[in-house]
């Protein structure tokens, strides 16, 4: 009955964000509110940008739906993702602002610090994160630090077609089936249909973000999704599960921090934007010189993203079913997302006409 449950969740939310992506679409090709392509761009036309607005839409809906399903038998779960979606809103009316008229830095920043100190508080039960192993204090402190940039990866990793709802996507399917039928706990009941809903709004927005992509999702989407999808991660932590929370992700954590830490050795201004995250080089070099083959990059491009996904998704429901392997799997995960990245930096020009 369960497992129908989070069927149904799944295929109402990617049916919701079909549509409302759809009807965002629309509406944004009639304001002419459009990313122009420049030299760090992904793309080479014109394209629509903040199409996350049909992605928000569904997160609250689908959101809403499954905290009040979940009144009484798992209140504190369900008062905490009615408040997370609340922030969530707040975030994205910000980052819809920033769209348009691209904000400074302090104000954006500052609205994602608020949220994350709110929605620590609201973590269940005001559970260690990282499972006792640090003072309370300095565990939120670092639970808030390590959610500050989880939002922030999720916009910066955002630069090529479909790969935010690949990744949301992947998580989601994780959470449902770890949660799900993997622990088979009701308690664990939102996280799983959260899980199903983060799928689902993340494949029906792939239908029009695939490459080549119709609309680009935009901070309006993608900083809400990464903060939505940051607190279950969390919650899964609080729960026992820390590896889940570190294994799931683990591909679009590792691409940003390396990536980070590489552009601070160079010297670079690490708030601009750029063309140096794994996934880019992969696809400046599979494009070719002259991008005519850029819908065929970035289609490999996910695919090897899925591959390595399916990896960590295996690891970690093995984890969450056998903690005392949690080490060999971790360390197996961290294995398979080295590969990846190395396969990524490694790709060469593809000398074919």
């Amino acid at each position: 009955m369960f497992g129908q449950s989070l069927i149904f969740i799944f295929f109402a939310a990617a049916v919701l964000s079909v549509i409302g992506t759809r009807l965002a679409l629309v509406w944004l090709r009639r304001r002419a509110i459009l990313d122009l392509p420049n030299e760090r761009s992904s793309h080479s036309v014109a394209t629509p940008r903040g199409g996350g607005i049909g992605v928000m839409a569904a997160l609250l809906v689908m959101g809403g739906g499954i905290a009040f399903s979940q009144f009484p038998q798992n209140e504190e779960l369900a008062r905490g993702l009615f408040g997370i979606l609340a922030l969530a809103a707040a975030l994205g009316i910000v980052s819809w602002l920033d769209d348009l008229h691209t904000l400074p830095a302090a104000p954006r920043f500052l609205t994602q610090i608020i949220t994350v100190a709110f929605g620590i508080s609201l973590l269940p039960d005001n559970a260690p994160v990282f499972q006792g192993l640090l003072p309370v204090w300095a565990d939120h402190l670092a639970a808030g630090i390590a959610w500050l940039w989880f939002i922030n990866l999720t916009n910066f990793m955002d630069g090529t077609d479909g790969i935010t709802a690949v990744e949301t996507g992947s998580v989601g399917i994780g959470l449902a089936l770890i949660f799900g039928p993997v622990l088979a706990v009701p308690a664990f009941a939102p996280l799983a249909m959260t899980g199903a809903a983060l799928a689902g709004i993340s494949i029906g927005f792939l239908v029009w973000n695939r490459p080549p992509a119709s609309v680009f999702m935009g901070d309006v989407g993608a900083i809400p999704l990464g903060f939505v999808m940051g607190w279950a991660l969390l919650v899964a932590a609080t729960q026992g599960f820390l590896a889940v929370g570190l294994i799931l992700p683990l591909y679009y954590v590792g691409d940003a921090t390396i990536t980070l830490f590489k552009r601070i050795f160079r010297g670079e201004k690490v708030w601009q934007a750029h063309r140096s995250h794994f996934y880019q080089q992969a696809a400046s070099a599979l494009e070719g010189p002259d991008g005519v083959r850029r819908t065929k990059a970035h289609r490999h491009i996910l695919i090897v993203i899925v591959a390595c996904n399916i990896i960590l998704i295996d690891m970690a429901a093995t984890a969450a079913a056998i903690p005392a392997q949690t080490i060999l799997l971790s360390t197996t995960a961290a294995v398979a997302v080295a590969a990846l990245l190395w396969y990524l930096a490694s790709r060469k020009p593809d000398r074919e006409a």
